[in-house]
């Protein structure tokens, strides 16, 4: 049976925080902002002391200001604010969805018609489309043929969508992208 060498003293992980709050504020005079507080340009240590009167905290929230401003508030709730307010942000930000459909230099008028209503449905729900012509062995010769058939392609979806990038050919593959026009979504 194999022992386990002894562990070392547990260190403790200092979670640095991302604004400075009461002393560790380091400017000789701030301005000061908050509710139930007189507004204006005052010495650090008349600000603490008008925090510590309210039982709340004076937090810098502009360092790079001149003076640096600070808000009297409860520092915890300050903080679950700012977090609510980066969640929100975060979930209104829009996440761009590529879909992408693959064609051969040879597609049949068929398989052109199907995938092109796949592109349609992409495209009204609000998804970038990127189409391309993969050229396998020796159809890399009939480029004018892939160049033909994206164009086809993005003239037919020109109702729904407008081109972001060109065709163009990269390594085996001709590639175009089209994004949703906004008056259709």
């Amino acid at each position: 049976m194999a022992l386990r060498p002894p562990r070392g003293p547990r260190r403790r992980v200092i979670v640095e925080e991302p604004y400075k709050i009461n002393e560790r504020i380091t400017a000789q005079e701030v301005r000061l902002v908050g509710d139930n507080v007189e507004q204006g340009v005052f010495p650090l240590k008349q600000a603490l002391a008008m925090a510590v009167a309210q039982s709340l905290d004076l937090v810098e929230i502009a360092p790079n200001a001149v003076p640096p401003v600070c808000k009297v508030t409860d520092y915890s709730k300050f903080k679950y604010e700012q977090k609510k307010k980066q969640k929100e942000i975060k979930s209104k930000a829009q996440k761009v969805v590529i879909k992408e459909i693959r064609f051969g230099p040879n597609t049949d008028d068929h398989d052109f018609e199907f995938k092109l209503k796949h592109a349609i449905n992409f495209l009204k729900e609000g998804s970038k489309v990127k189409a391309y012509v993969h050229f396998v062995g020796r159809t890399i010769v009939f480029k004018e043929r892939g160049t033909h058939l994206l164009q086809r392609f993005t003239d037919a979806l020109s109702d729904y969508g407008k081109v972001e990038m060109e065709p163009k050919l990269e390594g085996k593959r001709m590639t175009v992208i089209l994004t949703p026009s906004a008056q259709k979504k």
